[in-house]
């Protein structure tokens, strides 16, 4: 195996890099600015900044960062941790950011499928209309979370084959 030397980063490529992802996020429904935020840290090496370090990077004002990490933290994209020895807070991104969010996406589901399930007697049951279409959403919101559970097992798996052959960091 042949050890391959680190590169510089170009911090005007990543500056585009993350616009670029920026939109990409942002054309999927994120919010313009968190997209913005999301993908600066994703792209920062550490995946550590404060909300001055965003907004110097982003060129954008405290309360848009303020807005931004708010959406991030409550969809579980980026974390939130209290710098050692300071007040400040410092938002970080985990390796595996998606994972966190799908499966507070989970969870969600979960809470709406109980919601659909309490109205299919409500509406007279699977013998209306209504009944049917809320029903059906039922089953369909179940068979989400069964394959969300079979999905998990199956990503630990691969997540561990992708990552075996990474250098460990210090």
């Amino acid at each position: 195996m042949t050890a391959t030397l680190p590169t510089e980063r170009d911090e005007q490529a990543v500056s585009a890099y993350v616009e670029r992802l920026g939109d990409t996020l942002t054309d999927a429904g994120m919010p313009r600015l968190a997209s913005r935020v999301f993908a600066r840290l994703l792209a920062d090496d550490d995946g550590r900044m404060t909300a001055v370090e965003l907004t110097e990077a982003l060129d954008v004002s405290p309360a848009a960062v303020s807005g931004a990490v708010r959406y991030l933290t409550q969809t579980y994209l980026i974390g939130k941790e209290r710098e050692r020895g300071s007040r400040r807070d410092v938002y970080v991104v985990q390796a595996d950011a998606w994972h966190g969010a799908m499966l507070s996406r989970d969870r969600l589901l979960a809470q709406i499928e109980a919601g659909l399930r309490a109205g299919v007697p409500a509406v007279g049951g699977v013998d209306t209309a209504a009944g049917r279409r809320l029903q059906l959403s039922v089953a369909f919101l179940e068979f989400l979370s069964e394959r969300f559970g079979a999905l998990e097992g199956e990503w630990e798996a691969r997540k561990a084959e992708i990552t075996s052959t990474w250098p460990t960091t210090t």
